[in-house]
């Protein structure tokens, strides 16, 4: 009996978060501003159209955890990874690229919702054969590392413009390639 592919889903809401509020907004993002998780979920699952699995990484300080963010995210069909270390210990980044390194063992396909490039040779490791790999974040900020990987087959996806992640259009110049461009947007 074949088993269905399922898709990994790994975000890193952290980083996601900082680049939110600091580089877009300038400010801490209000509750409307934030994403809708479970529009992740939904387009990935719909995207490949395969059962997704989603990681939810959080870095727990002083065991407090968040706790109605992570009963919130467990009843949309997340599993929060609550996780812990030394104040220098980039803790949820050392768990996903953990993570990314055990899925190339695995026959799945994956989606990581960052920007950050910290995750380059883990991502790089997964990009061959037939294994389908993205990379979801806000396209001005992501690592430019990733880029370089798109010929291999990486997809590079934007939160806002293709997954929709947001109920309110952000303050963002956004790059138009000139088949998509429509004067009616800016006039």
């Amino acid at each position: 009996m074949r088993t269905e592919r399922t898709t990994y889903l790994l975000v890193d809401g952290e980083n996601i978060d900082a680049t939110l509020g600091s580089s877009i907004l300038g400010r801490r993002p209000n509750p409307q501003e934030r994403p809708r998780w479970d529009r992740l979920l939904r387009f990935t699952e719909e995207h490949w159209d395969q059962p997704v699995r989603g990681l939810f990484f959080l870095s727990v300080v002083q065991h407090e955890l968040p706790m109605s963010f992570v009963q919130a995210l467990t009843a949309i069909g997340f599993r929060p990874v609550a996780l812990s270390g030394d104040p220098d210990q980039k803790v949820v980044d050392m768990a996903i690229q953990r993570t990314l390194e055990a899925i190339v063992e695995r026959d799945a396909d994956v989606v990581l919702a960052s920007n950050d490039g910290d995750f380059l040779p883990q991502v790089e490791s997964l990009v061959h054969g037939s294994r389908r790999v993205a990379v979801l974040g806000f396209d001005e900020f992501r690592s430019a590392g990733f880029t370089a990987l798109e010929s291999r087959g990486l997809e590079l996806l934007d939160l806002e413009h293709d997954v929709e992640a947001f109920t309110v259009s952000l303050p963002r110049l956004r790059i138009v390639p000139i088949d998509e461009f429509d004067p009616a947007d800016i006039l």
